[in-house]
């Protein structure tokens, strides 16, 4: 079996375009993906676990990884600061497993500037209509008129930014998309650049005598 190394996958959309039914969905299909596991500042919630939900550390604690390049990315939201570590992702990597981060463009846009950016492959899930992503949203039964009004606002901010990703999805069918996800995964897999110990494959096959 040849090597390679893992990815990074970023999957984002607005709000209420499925991108983490689909992550859910790709884990499930392929349990050796990880879900890249947040730092954040803020005070863990009843029943969260520590290294689990969240990477819960104190703000100096997480400044000082920023400042050693140890954030992938981060930003603040109100007064916490949250962030995707680098050490556990890169471990995997080494290993041959895929990360997949469940990020908004922001922190897509920092993810690729890494030292681990190579790595990166980027995936950006539409709605098939606005008025169906209002729709969903409203299905939730989670959200005020205010709230949904503020996420369908947010939703034109995140989509004008569709092109700056390697895939553009229109999720208009769940398991349609599912497919093309794992379409893709396979396909950046199989990568020539991406195979570590194709090169030396290569080399001993050569290296073999006929029959």
């Amino acid at each position: 079996m040849i090597d390679r190394t893992g990815l990074m996958v970023i999957l984002s959309s607005p709000s209420g375009a499925g991108k983490s039914t689909l992550a859910r969905r790709l884990m499930v299909w392929d349990p050796a993906l990880r879900f890249s596991v947040s730092a954040t500042t803020r005070a863990p919630r009843p029943g969260e676990v520590d290294g689990q939900h969240y990477h819960f550390t104190t703000r100096a604690e997480f400044m000082a990884l920023v400042r050693d390049g140890q954030m992938l990315e981060h930003a603040e939201v109100f007064g916490n600061l949250y962030g995707s570590p680098r050490g556990p992702v890169e471990a995997a990597m080494q290993a041959g497993r895929d990360t997949l981060f469940d990020v908004d463009w922001q922190g897509g846009q920092q993810i690729r500037a890494s030292a681990l950016g190579a790595h990166v492959v980027s995936i950006f899930v539409l709605p098939p209509s606005l008025p169906e992503l209002e729709r969903r949203l409203r299905g939730r039964g989670q959200d005020s008129d205010e709230v949904i009004a503020g996420r369908m606002l947010k939703s034109r901010s995140e989509i004008s930014h569709w092109a700056e990703y390697d895939y553009v999805l229109v999720n208009d069918d769940l398991d349609q998309t599912e497919a093309r996800m794992r379409a893709i995964l396979t396909a950046e897999r199989l990568r020539r650049d991406r195979q570590a110990g194709l090169g030396g494959f290569v080399q001993r096959l050569m290296a073999e005598e006929a029959p």
